[in-house]
This record gives structure tokens, C-alpha cells and sequence, in this order.
């Protein structure tokens, strides 16, 4: 596979061996969304898209103005869609079930845009998304039907708006990076088969919140922090989007964590939107995701919004965060 390879033609080259023809044509679908958002991105400065709408969603969280934006888009995009039955976003309490929906094969969950606190800043954000098979058609859906665990993804990815947008997926077998090329509006491949390095990298984590950690949790963040780690010295960094600091992860290497805290210990990241999705990248680009006790993938869910502790990066990092803790 060459680098000038169009995103397109790959995912139809993958449909062939792996993947069924409807499920790229909900991949190439996700990289329409991709290129509307990074445009709403590139001029909210300028229209006033910015701030805040003065309401919270389901997670009593502020909403910005791209929040509702991105949620609306990737609705539109798949309002026409046969294929897809329902689509679980961050930004809705419930499900949004699409015309048609008894007859889809495919339930897409989706957080349209992570990182949105960075948007005035300047900052990087990102689209993180899992397609999951439906156990029947034929029927009206239901929300268990989300309730799966992330073993069951048939594909996974994240987009990432920054100095250039990229879209990083997996249908099941190897993990694909592709730039859009904005003058023509077309992702390329030019990260084909993307593994994440083991013995370098950096640690990621809110070090501000230690003091709401538990003791093990901060011993064991400092002992990455003082360079002691068995798996060797990392430096710190942290965007304060998941997006930004995964993609950095697996390309360089390295840990990110978001643990629970004594008062909250399910943490802030959700699994059906977040954790899920990238652990199912993370493994296929041969790394590891705990949420501290078990992998990220083996967690079932019991919520659409359910949130868990989340260590994903090299599995060597992963695994000694997690053994730290004590808690595996």
C-alpha cells in the first residue's frame, strides 16, 4: 500500500478481504463528518462560534457552541443511511435512532468532538468514534444493544483536528493513519500500519488532581514523574484532549492515564465513546488499555454514559501502571 493511497479505495481494498462493503461505506460516511468538522473548526473563530451555548449536557458539562454543532453534523450525515440503526453520542441523553433503524446491521457510538475546552485556545480536538454489529435486524432497537463490550468492535477510530487533520482507524487488522490533503478535500494514507513503540514516549495524566488520587495512584504517577520506572524515563506532557495525547502515544510511545479519584472513582472518561474505541486501536497497534483491574476491552457496559478509569499506551508502560496499583 503506497502513502498516496485514497482513504476511499482502502476501505472498499479492506471490504473485500475483512470488512463488508456497508460497513466501508459507514467508514467513508465517518470521514464526511471528518472534513465538515475540521472546516467548522478552521472558521469558528471567525463567525463567533466559540463560546458557550449557556446549557450542559447529559454529563453536566458546559456546552459550546462546536459541541452542538459536531453532534448535529454527524447526524445529518447519517440521518439517509440503511445500514446504521442507531448512533449513541456524548452529547444526547438517549439514543437517536434513525430512520429505518429496525433494518441496520451497524450502532455507531460517537463523541463528535473531544477536547472542545481547547477551541479558543487554539488547541488540538478531536472526533472518537466505534461501530459495533447489531445482534439481529429486522427488529426495533434497543438500547442494550450498546451494551456490548469493546471485544465486540467491528471497527474503531479517532479524527484529529490540529495543524492537519487526520483520521486513524481500525476495521479488525492493522491500525491506518490518513491526512486530508485540504486543498482537494481527500484523506491519503501515509501512516499504514501503525504500532506503538515500547521503551520511550512520555506519561500523560492531569497532575493537578493528585490530590483526590488514592495513595497507590500517586506513588504510582510518581514514580513515572521521577523517571524511576522499570520500563524506563519519560517525560511529561499533556494536551487536555484525549485525542491529541493518544494520537502523541501511539506514535511515540509512552502512557496515558486517567484514574479514578477516592470521591469518584469511575474517573471522567466515558467507555462507550472514549475508552472503548481507542483500546481498540491501542491493542491492534500491538499496546494495552486497563481500566486498572481489567483490559478496557472486557469491560461490559451497563450505561450509555458509563465511565471508567482509563491506562492505555505500550503495554510494557500499561502494565506496570496497572501492577503499581496494585489493583490487577
Amino acid at each position: 500500500m503506497n502513502r498516496f493511497t485514497i482513504s476511499e479505495q482502502f476501505f472498499l481494498d479492506q471490504a473485500s478481504a475483512s470488512a463488508s462493503g456497508g460497513l466501508s461505506t459507514v467508514l467513508n460516511r465517518l470521514t464526511l463528518v471528518a472534513r465538515m468538522l475540521a472546516s467548522e473548526i478552521m472558521r469558528a473563530g471567525f463567525v463567533g462560534k466559540l463560546g458557550y451555548t449557556g446549557t450542559s449536557n447529559v454529563q453536566d458539562e458546559e456546552v459550546r457552541e462546536l459541541d452542538v454543532i459536531s453532534n448535529d453534523t454527524t447526524l445529518q450525515v447519517f440521518e439517509n443511511m440503511p445500514m446504521v440503526a442507531a448512533i449513541a453520542s456524548e452529547e444526547m441523553e438517549d439514543m437517536h435512532v434513525l430512520p429505518g433503524g429496525e433494518d441496520g446491521k451497524y450502532l455507531i457510538a460517537i463523541d463528535p468532538l473531544d477536547g472542545s475546552g481547547n477551541v479558543d485556545v487554539a488547541g488540538q480536538m478531536g472526533t472518537i468514534f466505534g461501530i459495533y454489529k447489531r445482534p439481529a435486524t429486522g427488529k426495533p432497537v434497543t438500547i442494550e444493544e450498546f451494551y456490548q463490550p469493546g471485544r465486540n468492535l467491528v471497527a474503531a477510530g479517532y479524527v484529529l483536528y490540529g495543524p492537519c487533520t487526520m483520521m486513524v482507524y481500525t476495521a479488525g487488522g492493522p491500525v491506518n493513519g490518513f491526512t486530508l490533503d485540504r486543498s482537494i478535500g481527500t484523506f491519503f494514507l501515509t501512516h499504514p500500519n501503525l504500532k506503538i513503540p515500547e521503551g520511550t514516549g512520555a506519561y500523560s495524566i492531569n497532575e493537578a488532581n493528585e490530590p483526590k488520587w488514592d495513595d497507590k495512584t500517586r506513588a504510582m504517577v510518581e514514580t513515572f514523574r521521577r523517571q524511576e520506572a522499570d520500563v524506563g524515563k519519560r517525560s511529561a506532557r499533556y494536551a487536555g484532549a484525549l485525542v491529541g495525547d493518544f494520537h502523541r502515544t501511539l506514535l511515540k510511545g509512552g502512557i496515558y492515564m486517567y484514574p479514578g479519584e477516592v470521591a469518584k472513582p469511575n474517573g471522567k472518561l466515558r467507555l462507550l465513546y472514549e475508552n472503548a474505541p481507542l483500546g481498540f486501536i491501542c491493542e491492534r497497534a500491538g499496546g494495552a488499555a486497563s481500566n486498572g483491574e481489567i483490559p478496557i476491552l472486557d469491560v461490559v457496559p451497563t450505561g450509555l454514559h458509563q465511565r471508567t478509569p482509563l491506562f492505555l499506551g505500550s503495554k510494557g508502560d500499561v502494565e506496570e501502571a496497572v501492577r503499581r496499583m496494585g489493583k490487577a
